[in-house]
């Protein structure tokens, strides 16, 4: 018996019902394909690859209970077949998002106010693969380099690669306003104070320092023109593990609540009047 010729009786429970799609892409292919529209029995073939009998065995399972009605030679779900599959395909979403942040969840900034797996739900994952460990780096200098406007906080753009990448663009127009905490922003200074006192000097940056950044040691945070944006490091060797950033309008709003609210709390920077945080070749 194959694994499409799973008897009903077997399945006569939540889980077992869960399990008898699961065995099969054929069984949610079906499902799936019917929720676009209609359709034939060899249209259903055609879609998914099964055959014939296979197809056939499917449809008599899913009349059985009760998912789908026959109008003449179509097939269409009914209204509970429409509640099921749409709750699968949220699970097999829910179970990608997983498997998509299980390597990197020990350090993503869940602690931070507010944030919920769901934000991430279609986030993009970046992060370093075998033999190439620059892939989040990339990510954030693509980011930068793609927006008109960034403001975040924390240790999104750290890393020298994309301090350059921050102060050319700066340069050129973009508009910047970051929360630094203040040992992030003294290593900033100390990768190149000439270079940072240039795009500080612009009208369209702005510089704030923060004491008390949420998981300062280990999230930065930003937001682009269209997405945002949380990097996350390993708190124990600061080595970025991962950039993850999505388009969710969610997700937008929830990183727009938490920027104005340590923005709030911060306080401007200027190298003209500080100089705790320059360089001791600099303040001596």
């Amino acid at each position: 018996m194959g694994r499409d010729d799973i008897p009903h009786k077997e399945t006569e429970s939540p889980i077992g019902d869960i399990a008898y799609l699961a065995r099969s892409g054929h069984r949610i292919g079906v499902l799936a394909t019917l929720a676009e529209e209609p359709k034939k029995r060899h249209e259903l073939c055609s879609s998914t690859g099964a055959s014939s009998p296979t197809i056939g065995r499917i449809l008599g399972d899913f009349d059985d209970r009760r998912w789908i009605v026959r109008d003449g030679s179509t097939y269409e779900l009914t209204p509970l077949g429409e509640y099921v599959v749409e709750r699968f395909q949220d699970l097999q979403r829910a179970m990608k998002t997983e498997q998509e942040l299980r390597d990197v969840w020990e350090y993503i900034p869940r602690e931070m106010e507010g944030f919920s797996v769901d934000l991430f739900a279609d986030a993009v994952v970046s992060y370093p693969g075998p033999g190439y460990p620059y892939e989040p780096v990339e990510r954030v200098s693509q980011l930068v380099e793609g927006t008109t406007k960034l403001r975040g906080f924390g240790t999104t753009v750290f890393k020298s690669v994309n301090n350059e990448t921050i102060c050319r663009c700066v340069m050129d127009g973009m508009d910047y306003e970051y929360i630094y905490p203040p040992e992030v922003l003294r290593a900033t200074i100390e990768w190149d104070l000439e270079r940072v006192s240039q795009a500080a000097s612009c009208d369209n940056c702005t510089i704030l320092l923060h004491d008390a950044i949420p998981d300062k040691e280990r999230c930065g945070l930003g937001i682009f023109d269209d997405r945002i944006g949380i990097c996350c490091h390993n708190e124990e060797t600061g080595l970025l593990e991962a950039v993850i950033d999505t388009d969710d309008p969610n997700a937008r709003e929830w990183a727009i609540s938490v920027f104005d609210r340590h923005r709030a709390d911060a306080r401007p920077f200027s190298l003209s009047d500080r100089t705790d945080l320059l360089p001791e070749d600099v303040t001596a």
